[in-house]
């Protein structure tokens, strides 16, 4: 695979020092422009005050890219027409030398190949509601399945059937762990009714957990799912209302697959006035803070 890993996090990885992936959806197809690059240089910086090396990944003419440089992020958050790209999209992208959006299913591909352990992102994909009669589940749930990378995130996205996506990450052996929490967070709220695998009470205990299993050579990811800061959850009844309502506009416009969730997230912004769209950000940030502090205790094991 044609993988460039920039110098700083070659040699972090070379001295066993800690490096933290991060995804590029979240620029191209999250959040308008210019706030989408302020968002991500926001992020790698949190990451470097927590002693960290951030790795923004993501497919610049074929070539994937674990790291990029800030003038690469402005690109992307800039030019239009960037591809998402999930695990059925990365051979043709790249053979055919285009830009590509990674999601979680990509990044945790290009992160694993690089040597990166631990991941921050905002949500996982999942499995959508009324997956029983469309079959629409997302590839991340396959790729923590079989991929050697650890996510951190505020849960699956709050647009999904979270109880399924459960079954689902269950079913695939993969461990979901509640960051200081008993119940899994629902993206923009801190609860969803539903109960994780396991607590775990911070960033050492993480580590911990990780090592054993990669010491037990388990296979694939671990999903650690970290609330959103208490000030920027929003109301559990007004999201679930907005949510529904964009649903259904969704399913009358005929809207599925990889266009679903950025129509989604995009009507969600567009209801509440962009404040899903600010605690989407802070949720972010709570993650990149959460993550660097994981990769800084693997470390040290």
């Amino acid at each position: 695979m044609n993988i460039r890993i920039k110098e700083e996090a070659l040699e972090a990885l070379r001295q066993h020092k800690p490096v933290v992936a991060l995804e590029s959806t979240i620029i191209s197809h999250g959040m308008p422009y210019p706030q989408n690059v302020h968002t991500a240089m926001q992020v790698e910086k949190i990451i470097r005050d927590h002693g960290a090396v951030p790795c923004t990944v993501g497919i610049i003419d074929g070539v994937g890219i674990v790291g990029m440089s800030p003038e690469e992020i402005e690109q992307f958050g800039s030019r239009g027409g960037i591809a998402k790209v999930s695990r059925r999209d990365l051979p043709v992208i790249m053979a055919e030398k285009q830009w590509g959006a990674t999601t979680v299913a990509t990044t945790m591909i290009l992160a694993a190949k690089a040597g990166i352990e631990v991941f921050v992102t905002g949500g996982i994909g999942g499995v959508h509601r009324n997956a029983q009669q469309t079959f629409d589940i997302s590839a991340d749930l396959d790729e923590l399945q079989h991929t050697n990378v650890t996510v951190v995130c505020a849960g699956a996205k709050a647009i999904l059937d979270l109880e399924l996506t459960l079954e689902v990450l269950e079913t695939k052996g993969v461990p979901v762990l509640g960051y200081q929490t008993a119940e899994l967070p629902a993206f923009y709220t801190r609860t969803s009714g539903l109960k994780v695998d396991y607590e775990i009470k911070d960033a050492a205990d993480a580590a911990r957990i990780i090592k054993a299993k990669r010491d037990l050579e388990l296979g694939g990811g671990i999903l650690i799912t970290n609330p959103i800061p208490e000030q920027y959850s929003m109301d559990r009844k007004e999201i679930d209302k907005v949510i529904d309502e964009a649903i259904n506009e969704m399913n009358e416009k005929h809207i599925h697959g990889k266009d679903a969730t950025p129509f989604l997230l995009a009507k969600i912004a567009a209801i509440t006035g962009n404040r899903s769209l600010d605690a989407n950000i802070q949720l972010v940030y709570n993650n990149a803070a959460v993550g660097a502090d994981i990769a800084n205790e693997l470390c040290r094991l």
